[in-house]
């Protein structure tokens, strides 16, 4: 194996452990859950290339990216360029990323370079400071395209401010039909056990063929190829109706490449749901918990690698990430984006705090010329 397989194959391990990490940071929240490990680590992999001293450091760490600044980036360039495929395929698979900065900041060429080369982010300028809420639509717009109208509003209103300097995004869009597709007139109106108590009612898809299978003690696994190979679903069923948070617990990356090792082929009967989740995340408290809580300060972040030094320095106020799945008897549509916001660096000044809870004076005038229309005094709001 080559220095570059051997990197790519080290990349795409850190990947899945980080993916799996975040999951069991996430899977205490009620109801479904879904999102891109994927998008997330390119989006942060770009904000790491900017990072310096304890804060990539921490990143590294934390996001477990096994490689330094020099390697990792050519070998995620390297992954991009696997994922788009050089060949047609079956299904569609798109990756997009971009940068948004201020305009006439001091962005480093250096970190521009290489963002575009090993990324394909091309610069493009807003105007965050006086603008910002024209710069958070025009980013939303860009997202929604990439991922084909499937990921709105990525960037909530309040998410950029004035002090907003540079946004990191990613967009990637699959859609891919099943190898053997599932036949609508099977499908049937099943019970659904969400709870040992609680059951819904929902549309089960059925086949029965020659498919990758593992069954163990207390759980089983099913792989669905899609159309055109590369690509497939694995389906992690524990044996239980209550058994996922005991299944959740032994989902490592090491169980989960031994897991997929075993499928072999059998004739399974399957009964699979139609579903639809949307998800949207706020990632800050989850990343800083994993290790990485510099990037977020706003007085010790250390992103020098981005710019010229001339200003404050950035940080990042906020990592978002809205993701849609959708799985029918076709088969398969998915849509996630990630931004990552940053702003100049200093801790902003807490609001002075005025309580009106004895008593004051108060005043009604006329602004244009300065008249007092009305005084009075308030010591007993009660009378």
């Amino acid at each position: 194996m080559s220095s570059t397989e051997n990197g790519l194959a080290a990349v795409v391990d850190g990947n899945n452990c980080f993916a799996l990490e975040l999951y069991a940071r996430l899977r205490g929240q009620e109801g479904n859950l879904f999102f891109s490990p994927y998008s997330l680590s390119t989006a942060l992999a770009m904000t790491y290339a900017g990072a310096r001293g304890r804060t990539a450091e921490q990143m590294a760490a934390a996001l477990r990216f096994p490689l330094g600044q020099e390697e990792l980036h050519p070998v995620f360039a390297s992954l991009i360029q696997e994922l788009q495929g050089g060949e047609p395929r079956e299904t569609q698979l798109a990756v997009a990323n971009a940068l948004w900065g201020q305009q006439d900041y001091g962005f480093l060429a250096g970190f521009l370079k290489l963002t575009q080369r090993c990324y394909g982010a091309g610069l493009r300028e807003l105007d965050f400071v006086g603008a910002p809420e024209a710069a958070r639509i025009a980013i939303n717009a860009w997202v929604e395209r990439q991922t084909r109208d499937r990921i709105k509003d990525l960037l909530k209103p309040g998410i950029l401010d004035s002090s907003a300097r540079l946004v990191l995004t990613n967009a990637i869009y699959f859609k891919g039909s099943w190898a053997e597709p599932f036949s609508e007139a099977a499908t049937r109106e099943e019970p659904f056990f969400i709870a040992d108590d609680r059951t819904a009612t929902v549309p089960m898809m059925r086949q029965t063929g020659l498919m990758q299978y593992l069954g163990e003690r207390h759980f089983q696994a099913l792989e669905l190829p899609y159309a055109g190979g590369g690509l497939s679903m694995v389906v992690l069923l524990p044996r239980e109706a209550g058994g996922l948070p005991a299944f959740e617990d032994t989902l490592t990356v090491s169980n989960l490449a031994e897991w997929v090792s075993k499928l072999r082929d059998e004739e399974v009967a399957v009964q699979l749901p139609r579903f639809k989740v949307t998800e949207e995340l706020f990632l800050n408290p989850v990343l800083s918990d994993l290790g990485m809580p510099l990037a977020f300060d706003p007085e010790h972040a250390d992103f020098s690698g981005m710019d010229d030094g001339k200003g404050p320095g950035l940080y990042i106020t906020a990592v978002v990430h809205k993701a849609f799945v959708e799985v029918n008897e076709e088969g398969t549509e998915a849509a996630a984006a990630t931004g990552v916001a940053m702003a100049a660096r200093g801790r902003p000044r807490p609001p002075e705090v005025f309580r009106a809870d004895h008593p004051f004076v108060f005043l009604i005038r006329d602004t244009r010329s300065g008249s007092i229309l009305f005084i009075g005094r308030v010591a007993d709001p009660r009378q």
